[in-house]
């Protein structure tokens, strides 16, 4: 399902036994714009601590109720290893993140997910001894490509003739947990309005210059059917925007992993 992630923002974190917070921001990773991370503002009970959820744990989301459901306990939540969200996260943060809750990384496979295209695919991991796991974080790299949805918001989008707008949002895939889309604001052409632009057209973020270097003319962009936040967005549209771009849609190239995955019975 794709949704606004102006829409999942604020959806309350319900645990098995209790509620968590609300959604307050997404860490993708750069390379695959797959969301690994929400960030939850706990409020009074952590005394206002944030917290990473990954998508990992997510059961349900209770659109009408907006609230989403997770495998996890408050127990779990407050025990959970510290990390300062206001800086960013490492490799080994994330492994230890990982390995505290028993997930498989998703940087060891072949998939969006590393051993699965979705994060409901993925098992948990067996226990490993505590030398082990500080072995395996010790060993991880201290780079990592994760950014935040809310830093990148207002960024500039540069097309191969010219500015054209600014980030103003993202379209997620909730399934695969995935940004499917960056929603952008023209300006720089009257009459201004809001389209999208899927990360694969992307050929590079500069994050010194606060930028987004897209691979399509400012005629491109401009053209394309209009996104409005207030339609729902359907796979008509989206094959219209595939269409008026002349690219291929990610979910035929989809469904020939998904397909290769469950022959490989992996």
């Amino acid at each position: 399902m794709l949704t606004n992630a102006s829409f999942l923002k604020g959806l309350t974190i319900h645990a098995t036994d209790g509620e968590l917070g609300t959604v307050d921001e997404f860490y993708f990773d750069d390379e695959t714009w797959a969301i690994r991370y929400l960030t939850v503002e706990t409020g009074g009970w952590l005394g206002g601590r944030s917290v990473l959820i990954s998508p990992i744990s997510v059961l349900h989301t209770d659109w009408p109720a907006k609230r989403m459901d997770v495998a996890l306990t408050k127990k779990q939540v407050e025990n959970s290893p510290g990390i300062d969200t206001h800086v960013p996260v490492s490799r080994q943060h994330e492994a230890e993140f990982n390995l505290y809750y028993g997930y498989p990384y998703y940087w060891g496979g072949a998939h969006l997910w590393g051993p699965a295209p979705y994060p409901a695919g993925l098992t948990v991991a067996t226990n490993a001894s505590a030398k082990a796991k500080a072995d395996r974080i010790e060993r991880e790299s201290p780079d990592s490509h994760l950014r935040s949805t809310e830093a990148i918001t207002g960024y500039y989008v540069q097309a191969t003739d010219g500015e054209i707008g600014h980030v103003d949002g993202f379209v997620i895939d909730n399934d695969a947990w995935a940004i499917r889309y960056v929603e952008v604001a023209t300006r720089n052409w009257l009459p201004g309005k809001k389209v999208l632009v899927s990360p694969s057209w992307i050929e590079r973020v500069s994050w010194p210059e606060s930028k987004i270097y897209a691979g399509l003319s400012r005629e491109a962009i401009q053209s394309c059917p209009e996104y409005l936040l207030s339609r729902p967005l359907t796979r008509e549209y989206e094959s219209r925007l595939y269409a008026h771009y002349g690219r291929p849609p990610y979910w035929a190239h989809e469904a020939e992993h998904q397909t290769s995955f469950s022959l490989s019975g992996v």
